[in-house]
């Protein structure tokens, strides 16, 4: 079951129903049983490891917190790290060291190969095993308690709304949430199914439109040169960004439904003037998530400038290693460890620059300048990213400007080759174009509020508009399309 679903649109009502009219004391088990049902419809099987990781989290938090010595709380902490990332490492990255190992052994002629086994990755244990990592960690610094409740633990772990593509959200967060009375509120209710529908907007309208032109040429880049590899490449960007931060609106929405308030993920990325700027503004509770358990312990930006660039590049290696287990995730971290390096190292020569050719005269010019340069250096990331291997990478971009010629006319024939239709595509434009416009007039407000405060006319009238392009213009029918992508993480 996924968002955009007709079971999930079935599911939600019910489950929001049953919880409201449950007694308070026990919503706790409605959720549970809603989140272990939500999971188990992607598969059974493997429930028993978020099962494992709730029981190793919920005794090593409870270990800790009875310990007066800090050594013997490290001693807990290593246990529940040992048990939780070797799951993780286990089912997404023992495939990975055995075939980077076996393409060595190849290379230096060696007969030694070492065995690939048949494993499917159970869905969202990135998710789920960072929530734990991070509540554990917690509880081993005293931030937190150790929760107490059993149910409530496995609750926040399994919480289905954020389960599968998150926001990784903090335990100090979360967890005194499910302690509280939710009323049931008309305001939430509202602004949750209008987050909704703006998320079904992103992922289904745009997000999964896109995808049928991004798919047909990365998986196949070696028939394309110029103007196709570039559009991928670019519409690729749209597309990650409307699919993820779609799911992360829907699960906002719903969790804003039951009463819960999530951290934000998203805030205007491709708006950011600089690739840090970048990472405050694009998938927040990771970012966030590294910098507080990995960047900070490592020294942070108290350190010298040599450390600092070594835990810069560790940080973006392990970001890469999260997404994925492949060598193009891996150079996709890398880059942006490189460009986030770059960035401070070139701070007052670009700000020399600038005052010398007079451009700080023109702030939004300037403004826009950078805004560009940023998402070309993202998007440039973007390539290894979405690509099947190395080697369809360095192909897209050594060919993206390789007689490159735009026309109405080529571009009639290639989306006519593609099997897109002309109208849906340009509709498809447009409604891109609405919405960086609205996120542009939106600023750091909530969509949710802005849409509130309009006149009762306007407000329905976005409604309806949305539900009409959703209904009308959705990218149906293309199962590889309507997945989300962050759920393979």
């Amino acid at each position: 079951m996924i968002f955009n679903s007709t079971e999930f649109i079935l599911f939600l009502p019910l489950v929001t129903i049953s919880y409201y009219i449950t007694q308070y004391r026990y919503r706790w088990i409605v959720l549970l049983i809603a989140s272990y049902f939500f999971y188990m419809t992607w598969s059974p099987k493997y429930t028993i490891f978020i099962i494992i990781t709730t029981i190793s989290t919920y005794l090593s938090a409870l270990l800790m917190d009875r310990c007066n010595l800090k050594k013997h709380k490290k001693k807990y902490l290593i246990l529940n790290l040992a048990i939780n990332l070797g799951l993780l490492v286990f089912f997404k990255y023992l495939n990975f060291i055995s075939s980077s190992f076996n393409s060595l052994f190849k290379t230096l002629k060696l007969s030694y190969k070492l065995p690939i086994l048949n494993l499917i990755l159970p869905i969202g244990i990135s998710f789920y095993t960072f929530k734990a990592l991070g509540y554990t960690i917690d509880v081993y610094r005293g931030d937190i308690k150790a929760e107490k409740h059993f149910g409530i633990l496995a609750l926040f772990l399994s919480f289905f709304p954020q389960v599968l593509s998150g926001p990784i959200d903090r335990a100090s967060n979360l967890l005194p949430q499910f302690h509280e009375k939710h009323r049931l509120e008309y305001s939430n209710i509202k602004h949750g199914l209008i987050l909704i529908l703006w998320g079904f907007f992103k992922k289904i309208v745009i997000a999964d439109n896109l995808a049928v032109f991004v798919n047909q040429i990365f998986n196949s880049p070696q028939n394309y040169t110029g103007m196709p590899l570039l559009l991928a490449a670019v519409f690729f960007g749209i597309q990650i960004y409307c699919d993820f931060s779609g799911y992360s609106d829907t699960a906002i929405g719903v969790g804003k439904m039951l009463g819960f308030k999530f951290i934000d993920n998203f805030n205007r990325p491709y708006g950011s003037k600089s690739i840090p700027e970048f990472w405050r503004r694009w998938h927040i509770s990771l970012s966030s998530w590294f910098r507080d358990y990995v960047y900070i312990p490592l020294g942070g930006n108290r350190v010298s400038a040599k450390r600092w660039s070594f835990n810069q590049l560790v940080v973006f290696l392990l970001s890469g290693l999260w997404h994925g287990a492949n060598w193009t995730f891996v150079i996709w971290g890398v880059l942006h460890g490189i460009y986030a390096i770059a960035s401070k190292l070139t701070m007052n020569i670009r700000k020399a620059f600038t005052d010398r050719i007079g451009l700080k005269k023109y702030p939004k010019v300037h403004s826009v300048i950078r805004i560009f340069i940023t998402f070309v250096l993202v998007d440039f990331a973007w390539i290894f990213f979405r690509a099947n291997s190395i080697s369809d990478a360095l192909y897209i971009i050594s060919n993206l400007f390789t007689g490159i010629e735009f026309s109405l006319t080529s571009m009639a024939v290639l989306l006519a080759s593609l099997g897109i239709g002309k109208f849906n595509f340009i509709v498809v434009l447009l409604c891109t174009a609405f919405l960086f416009i609205v996120e542009y007039y939106q600023g750091d407000n909530p969509i949710e509020d802005i849409v509130d405060q309009k006149p009762i006319l306007l407000r329905w009238t976005f409604y309806y508009a949305l539900l009409f392009v959703i209904i009308l213009l959705g990218g149906y029918g293309y199962e590889e399309s309507t997945q989300f992508i962050y759920s393979q993480f």
